[in-house]
């Protein structure tokens, strides 16, 4: 009998060390509700809040802030939050994408899926995506508090649990590939 998926208790929870970077011309960190619920959510996860930042959506400022993160090993998952729009700001897939080495076109498909059941067709103004970059994955989500929380509930809440099986991210970190495969 298969067993379905989900989180396997019997096995132990390995935190991950995650940044959050807000992309925003206009926030700053007191109204910064969106990077704010996911350093709360990640937190409450037992996840470990290595940095937050916020920038502007300036391709270059977006990159030097990521590539600073990315030759950090302290930091394995970015987690960023607006700019994935289509207003002429919105400038995060531009700067991000370059950066990876590889995408993770499931994460889109699901966030897009999740976010179907919240705002409907409105979702397909959204460029979410996510990838690798050298060693670290990042994971590009639109600036609402709404869209966070879609992408967090149920979708980054359980790829970044290691007990969750059939697998998680925390499988493909270097730290944890022995512990976690």
């Amino acid at each position: 009998m298969r067993k379905m998926p989900g989180i396997d208790e019997s096995l132990p929870f390995y935190p991950l060390r995650i940044a959050v970077l807000t992309i925003s011309d206009t926030r700053i960190l007191e109204t910064d509700t969106s990077g704010a619920m996911l350093a709360e959510r990640l937190q409450s996860a037992g996840h470990s809040l290595v940095d937050r930042n916020i920038v502007k959506d300036e391709i270059d400022d977006i990159r030097e802030q990521l590539s600073a993160w990315l030759a950090n090993p302290a930091i394995e998952i970015i987690l960023t939050t607006g700019g994935t729009g289509f207003s002429p700001r919105d400038n995060t897939p531009e700067a991000v994408k370059p950066l990876l080495k590889r995408e993770m076109d499931g994460f889109s498909v699901a966030f897009h899926q999740k976010s179907l059941q919240s705002v409907g067709v409105a979702t397909m103004q959204s460029r979410a995506f996510a990838g690798q970059a050298g060693d670290a994955f990042i994971f590009c989500v639109p600036g609402s508090t709404g869209a966070c929380r879609d992408a967090w509930d149920g979708l980054l809440e359980l790829e970044f649990d290691s007990r969750h099986k059939p697998c998680s991210i925390a499988g493909a970190l270097p730290r944890l590939r022995d512990v976690c495969a």
